[in-house]
């Protein structure tokens, strides 16, 4: 089983960008479909990405099409999250997830959990 670890989250302005990492240790990353997720104050935890385990197949939340992009390093055992065109709404807690198999948009389809990264959105 994996263990996984959250970075590059942070304070930006809005229309401005980062990148987070999920960091993975443990055997056959490659094996793993990664998700992101978010949680925003009050709100329950919602999609935002997916990538497949050979990085081919990717899925978005309508939210955030065209503005993020999500990626994968099985060289690194890394995932990243490009965001692009931040907007306040999309300040939360983001967290990386991991399930062998098919990628999935559901929470409830991830078996391993980073701890989260904040990022905030100052308008």
């Amino acid at each position: 089983q994996v263990q996984l670890v959250e970075s590059g989250g942070g304070l930006v302005l809005a229309g401005g960008s980062l990148r987070l990492s999920c960091a993975a240790s443990g055997r056959a990353f490659s094996s793993y479909a990664i998700g992101w997720f978010r949680q925003a104050p009050g709100k329950e935890r919602e999609f935002v990405a997916a990538i497949s385990w050979s990085g081919a197949n990717r899925n978005y939340a309508d939210s955030v099409k065209g503005r993020f992009t999500i990626s994968r390093d099985n060289a690194k055992n890394t995932v990243y999250l490009q965001m692009n065109s931040l907007n306040t709404e999309d300040a939360a807690v983001y967290y990386c997830a991991a399930r062998l198999g098919l990628a999935t948009m559901t929470v409830r389809g991830y078996d391993v959990w980073g701890q989260g990264t904040q990022v905030t959105v100052s308008s």
